[in-house]
């Protein structure tokens, strides 16, 4: 129906070639969102509209390498997906190491990296958020280095028990490549997202964009244009914030019920928890084992490119935002029906 009212309203000429900035209505819309809720510097002509923050980081990708820039640094403990999507454009990657701040300044210097991938307001995995000190430090790097950093702000619209953090970008537009999407928000099969370029790098965004796909779907990006106009955006927000919650309360409790003993982190925003759950249930391999025999798919936190576990402990990355409260609950309790089952069986 949606898709059917903006049809009906959109001139013939709008469905010629697109400007591969994306939908000038959609790109207006996003600005004063971004503005409003992140804090983002966000001027339309230097947004582009992407298939998601994937599309953002390959398109960025191909410009550093255009650069001679041959390798960016990634968070360490990081997304993998960072380092895949580069290593498709052609570029290398340093893993940098983590503080209880945000990304380790000194390592970073001495990498000589020109670029670097950062999650600042809730890092991924870890659930860090960059200290305002941590952000000043890493913008100064940026401008004595000549250096871009991308701010990847997937989760940035969902915190829980702490205020809102405003966007790394919105301190610096001319030193942060800002990038986003409604993965979290809407759904991850709608390929729509964002990337705000500093002056410097937007028409090369740009030209590569126009030379990978043209641009987005013109309709898709009309009905997100009018579903932030109208409000619907902003309510679609506010009820995966009460939603998410619950869900995270849920996969605590569930937790606390059958894992005791286990330390939960990262757990003020985000979409997921890192949860390290007590020696005993180990050792680690034997416990995934067990899992996935159960048909129960986990990701260690080792997967995301730190080392593993020095106390013992099995730290994990569970995410919950896709299942319902009850899911996660029987979900939980099977896990922990699996551990016991496999103990018995082996003892």
């Amino acid at each position: 129906a949606a898709q059917r009212t903006v049809f009906g309203r959109l001139p013939h000429g709008a469905l010629g070639y697109p400007d591969p900035r994306g939908l000038p209505e959609l790109r207006e819309a996003l600005a004063g969102l971004l503005a409003r809720r992140r804090g983002v510097v966000a001027d339309p002509e230097r947004l582009v509209v992407c298939s998601g923050v994937a599309q953002a980081t390959t398109l960025l990708g191909f410009v550093l390498r255009d650069e001679g820039v041959v390798s960016v640094g990634v968070e360490d403990p990081g997304s993998p997906e960072h380092s895949s999507l580069f290593a498709a454009t052609g570029l290398g990657t340093v893993p940098l190491p983590l503080d209880d701040e945000g990304l380790a300044l000194a390592p970073l210097e001495r990498s000589g990296v020109r670029a670097v991938v950062t999650t600042p307001a809730h890092q991924f995995p870890t659930g860090i958020g960059y200290s305002a000190r941590r952000r000043g430090e890493l913008l100064g790097w940026a401008r004595d280095a000549d250096a871009v950093i991308m701010e990847d702000d997937y989760d940035g619209d969902f915190r829980y028990d702490r205020a809102p953090v405003g966007a790394l970008q919105g301190l610096d537009p001319e030193r942060v490549v800002y990038t986003g999407s409604v993965s979290k928000s809407l759904a991850p099969g709608l390929r729509l997202g964002w990337l705000i370029a500093p002056a410097a790098l937007t028409e090369r965004i740009v030209a590569r964009k126009r030379t990978m796909d043209l641009g987005n779907p013109v309709l898709d990006q009309a009905v997100l244009a009018d579903f932030i106009v109208r409000g619907g955006y902003d309510r679609q927000l506010r009820r995966c914030q009460r939603a998410y919650r619950e869900r995270r309360d849920a996969m605590v409790a569930a937790l606390g019920e059958h894992f005791p003993g286990t330390e939960v982190s990262g757990i003020a925003a985000g979409l997921h928890i890192i949860a390290r759950l007590p020696a005993r249930y180990g050792p680690e391999d034997v416990f995934l084992e067990r899992a996935a025999g159960a048909g129960i798919a986990l990701r260690p936190l080792r997967d995301c490119g730190t080392a593993g576990s020095e106390d013992g402990t099995l730290p994990l990355v569970l995410g919950y935002a896709h299942l319902p409260p009850s899911d996660i609950a029987r979900g939980i309790a099977a896990l922990a029906e699996a551990w016991r089952t496999g103990r018995t069986g082996s003892g």
